[in-house]
């Protein structure tokens, strides 16, 4: 089916919900997941700025929508202030950040401005236009959760001084920001914490590459599967049409005013047994070796999204073996890989 079959099954699963003629701010717009929100909106007839400094993101992902007229992409790091030339602004979906575990260590100030600086700058834009506003935070602020599946309410466990901190703590941050602006302002703010999301267009060059884009390169040229820690970790992987749909539900209802919402896959997988599936499914004649366990690497992480399904009448569709088979076709269609 690929990306534009995909892009209608959003369109479809959305039903009545269409951001036809709004005009919609996506920070972070030529990455991964901000350039499938970006599609979609554009295929609904909405005005789409993208913003994006392409430090991670990539112009490549926003190519077919560049020659597009409701479509505007801006070269700005959301850290850094800017004046649009938009008399009004109706929805702002706020995801610039770098997010590999990898790129802590060699970008922790970009992060974490993006992540405070670059919320409040958006927040005030959105103040500015009476816009609503959508932050894309992460599971990672729960940290190593002791409450499996984790709903919203937990607290999280998470240090503050860590080598994961750059990333969880200004999501924790940008959060509290958030919800500043809701109660001094008024801002329209709901806050979306997102789980592992996969799908095509993800990176999986150097540092950028996440663990399901490094196994389905490594599986495809039969290198060497490589497993940080003993494999029993756990993740909950959501396909990126479920994320886009939920993200864009979440941009919709009335009903989640300050709202904090679960956005992932319920079921849960061991890194051995993602490593495994993505072995056979290429038919991968490569060896899985572990290698030291990453640091503060949660033990377990798997999302509580009932309140999804109560606010946004969401829950993902595509199950995990379908949504990497998407993938890996898309890597082997896209990277050259036989």
């Amino acid at each position: 089916m690929g990306i534009k079959g995909d892009i209608k099954e959003i369109i479809r699963n959305l039903g009545e919900i269409n951001f036809e003629d709004k005009v919609i701010l996506v920070t972070g717009g030529a990455g991964f997941l901000g350039s499938w929100i970006c599609n979609v909106l554009v295929e609904q007839g909405a005005n789409v700025i993208c913003m994006d400094n392409l430090s991670s993101g990539l112009e490549s992902n926003i190519s077919e929508l560049l020659d597009i007229e409701n479509f505007r992409f801006i070269k700005h790091d959301v850290s850094k202030p800017i004046k649009l030339s938009e008399d009004k602004i109706d929805l702002i979906i706020h995801l610039a950040s770098r997010a590999s575990p990898l790129e802590f260590d060699k970008y922790p100030i970009e992060i974490i401005k993006a992540n405070t600086i670059g919320t409040m700058n958006m927040l005030e834009l959105a103040k500015k236009h009476d816009a609503r506003f959508v932050f894309a935070s992460t599971s990672e602020v729960y940290g190593d959760a002791k409450i499996i599946p984790t709903p919203e309410t937990y607290y999280g466990d998470v240090n503050p001084i860590g080598v994961r901190s750059c990333y969880n703590e200004s999501k924790r941050c940008g959060e509290a920001i958030c919800i500043a602006y809701f109660k001094q302002y008024g801002i329209d703010v709901r806050i979306a914490r997102i789980f592992n999301v996969y799908g095509p267009k993800m990176r999986a060059d150097g540092v950028y590459g996440r663990v399901i884009p490094r196994f389905i390169t490594q599986a495809l040229k039969n290198d060497t599967i490589t497993i940080f820690g003993d494999g029993k970790q756990t993740r909950s992987f959501c396909y990126v049409t479920d994320q886009t749909e939920g993200l864009l539900r979440l941009a919709w209802f009335d009903n989640c005013i300050g709202e904090v919402i679960n956005i992932g896959n319920p079921n849960e997988i061991t890194i051995l047994e993602l490593a495994q599936m993505i072995k056979k499914i290429t038919k991968s004649k490569s060896e899985i070796k572990f290698y030291p366990a990453m640091p503060e690497d949660p033990r377990r992480r798997c999302s509580d999204v009932t309140k999804a399904r109560k606010l946004l009448n969401w829950s993902p569709k595509v199950e995990l073996n379908e949504g990497l088979k998407k993938t890996i076709k898309w890597f082997k269609n896209h990277l050259g890989y036989n």
